[in-house]
């Protein structure tokens, strides 16, 4: 008589234990409005000037009160070069960091009334009240990038000037004094590479913020986006704004009364000439909510 092995066969080697799916995942396709880099010109730079100088004028009075607020930012940065010029760089970081979030009722003032309603003082100066959360998170990663900028500034001065940190004359003779111009070309550089950060973490941020209320992060991504897609075009940007800045510091910085407010404008302009937004009926998810 025959027998039956009972014993239960042995699962093949090659099988796999786990579900396997017949169709890979694929993610689901991101929902609300979507955010689209457009192509830029070498025009568009002095566009956004022409709408700012434009919106600067149809509100005088406002501009006149963020201008007077960038002008004592102005002195104070002339005090500290006079006293304690190490810190001068640093100061300079500080008001990169300042002016924009400054400047914030302005893009409030250039919002209304590319949207054909009635801007004010009131609600120039009370525009972040309702973007605190997002606004303080930027706050926060720009003012890390402040704080090393300004150490790296003091590292600059420790290694150069070994024997203490020079008066404001000594700085002057050092940057004109061709045996420095490695110093110089040191604290040139250190200088860019913040000023770059700063600048391409900031240059749509706070307006994106302003006009979709999307959070800090997505704001940022969106800013660097911008600047990788139109990098010639951002640096002439960036380029004006810098000169622009820097002579109207001269004389006695009276010049930034008008071209604090109308860059405000201008950068603005810059986010809506930047960023385009393929609108949806179904409300955004990781970009904020449409205003």
């Amino acid at each position: 008589m025959s027998t039956h092995d009972s014993t239960p066969a042995r699962p093949d080697a090659n099988d796999s234990a786990l579900p396997t799916m017949a169709v890979p995942y694929e993610p689901p396709a991101a929902v609300g409005p979507q955010a689209r880099m457009r192509t830029l010109s070498w025009t568009h730079p002095f566009r956004w000037l022409e709408l700012g100088r434009q919106d600067l004028f149809k509100h005088p009075g406002i501009a006149f009160f963020y201008g007077l607020c960038f002008f004592l930012m102005a002195q104070v940065l002339a005090l500290v070069f006079k006293h304690k010029p190490e810190y001068t760089l640093s100061m300079i970081s500080g008001c990169l960091l300042v002016g924009p979030f400054l400047a914030m009722g302005l893009y409030e003032v250039s919002r209304r009334l590319e949207q054909g309603e009635q801007a004010d003082m009131a609600s120039s100066l009370m525009c972040w009240d309702q973007h605190i959360p997002s606004m303080a998170m930027l706050i926060l990663v720009l003012m890390v990038l402040e704080l090393l900028w300004g150490r790296a500034s003091l590292v600059v001065f420790a290694v150069f000037f070994d024997t203490g940190m020079p008066s404001t004359t000594g700085v002057l003779e050092a940057i004109f004094n061709p045996k420095n111009i490695e110093f110089v070309m040191v604290y040139l550089a250190v200088g860019g590479v913040f000023a770059a950060l700063v600048f391409g973490l900031s240059v749509v941020s706070i307006p994106m913020i302003l006009d979709r209320d999307t959070d800090a992060i997505s704001a940022v991504l969106t800013s660097m986006r911008v600047v990788f897609s139109n990098t010639a075009v951002l640096l002439l940007w960036g380029t004006l704004l810098g000169v622009l800045v820097v002579g109207a510091l001269w004389p006695w910085g009276l010049g930034i009364i008008f071209v604090g407010p109308w860059l405000g404008h201008a950068s603005w302009h810059a986010y809506r000439g930047s960023v385009e937004w393929e609108e949806s009926p179904v409300e955004a998810v990781t970009l904020g909510t449409n205003k």
